[in-house]
């Protein structure tokens, strides 16, 4: 079995190329050197151990339902913009824009059905069934589609090892119509799009700045599948890495940890001006405590028995508790996440002073 690393140049699209023997201890390597590593096709069974936990999951939990991309495709109306009725770009043409960006950018990686997951919906009914009663409808007079939408896409055979927890690369998106105005004319419409990994311990994803576009403005399908292709040429796949290793090598006494919580806690009731002071933190009371009850109870990343817990778990508290947030804030509150606990790793070595008052 052979390691792969992605040659990431903005002139030509993504490779997958060998540069070394799969070795188990990767995580030991000089970071510096990482590589992703491709799986064997006939060992992916042996990847993402199947079991009764990680099937409970989802990337995003909240008020979301599951669905596939054949009910959007077939099942859902198309939202139009009212005054010149033009089509708004529909869900599943979202993702198979990305869809086919992915295939081009990595040739040889072994993508997954899309999971996707939507919210608010949104009901209707044919002019013919305008009179009927609602218990009277039948399947063919009622319309629907959803306000929001959200979705991953993973490469089965993409994967890396950090802090004992596998992650694989994934792509995905959100499209929230309450954030169009659908009542003039056809316009540009608003995509939010990220490349990064997902941790299958937990299925949380790990998203970095680099990797995210929050206003992805397009006016054709077209257009979404060309940006999404230059993101993920772009995207430095071996610098988010590293910064995700590192941490695993810094570590809060119980001590500091609850300063940080009590210290979020105080974040919220801060006048704008205070705030403006501070780094951003957009999570909110709720995913606090979540946060708060993890570091005790979570299987994969409470505390170590003397109260201390690495960076690498509290980013995945954060991450954890950021499944209860709606679609159309998840995305930017799970970067924010990653950026939070970037910024404390500079707390702790003195390197810079603004993340300091979460510890102080």
């Amino acid at each position: 079995m052979e390691a792969y690393h992605i040659n990431n140049t903005v002139s030509s699209a993504m490779h997958l190329k060998p540069v070394a023997a799969f070795n188990n201890e990767s995580e030991d390597l000089n970071i510096a050197t990482r590589s992703i590593r491709v799986l064997d096709e006939d060992i992916m069974h042996d990847v993402v151990p199947a079991s009764s936990n990680t099937l409970r999951r989802q990337f995003i939990e909240s008020n979301t339902l599951a669905v596939k991309l054949e009910h959007l495709s077939n099942d859902c109306i198309i939202p139009v913009f009212s005054k010149d009725n033009e089509k708004t770009i529909a869900h599943h043409e979202f993702i198979e824009a990305v869809q086919s960006a992915a295939q081009k950018a990595f040739p040889n990686a072994n993508f997954e059905a899309p999971e996707i997951r939507v919210s608010h919906q949104i009901k209707g009914r044919t002019p013919g069934a305008i009179h009927k009663p609602v218990k009277e409808l039948l399947d063919h007079e009622k319309t629907l589609y959803y306000e929001r939408m959200a979705f991953i896409i993973k490469s089965k055979n993409i994967v890396e090892t950090i802090g004992g927890n596998r992650l694989q690369l994934t792509v995905g998106g959100v499209k929230a119509l309450n954030q169009e105005n659908l009542y003039s004319k056809k316009s540009a419409e608003k995509f939010k799009f990220f490349m990064g990994f997902q941790n299958q311990v937990c299925l949380n994803l790990c998203i970095n700045t680099d990797g995210f576009q929050e206003g992805l403005k397009v006016m054709h399908v077209r257009d979404l599948e060309t940006k999404a292709y230059e993101i993920m040429q772009c995207y430095d796949t071996e610098k988010h890495l590293n910064q995700m290793q590192k941490l695993t090598k810094h570590n809060l006494t119980e001590h500091q940890f609850a300063t940080l919580v009590g210290r979020v806690r105080l974040y919220q009731h801060l006048s704008r001006k205070q705030k403006l002071e501070i780094p951003e933190l957009i999570f909110n009371d709720g995913q606090f405590n979540t946060i708060a009850k993890d570091y005790y109870q979570d299987e994969s990343f409470c505390s170590d028995d003397d109260g201390s817990i690495n960076l690498w778990k509290v980013y995945n508290l954060f991450t954890q508790a950021n499944k209860s947030s709606y679609i159309d804030t998840f995305l930017e509150r799970n970067v924010n996440a990653f950026d939070f606990n970037q910024g404390i790793i500079k707390a702790l070595s003195g390197s810079s002073s603004d993340y300091a008052w979460f510890l102080s």
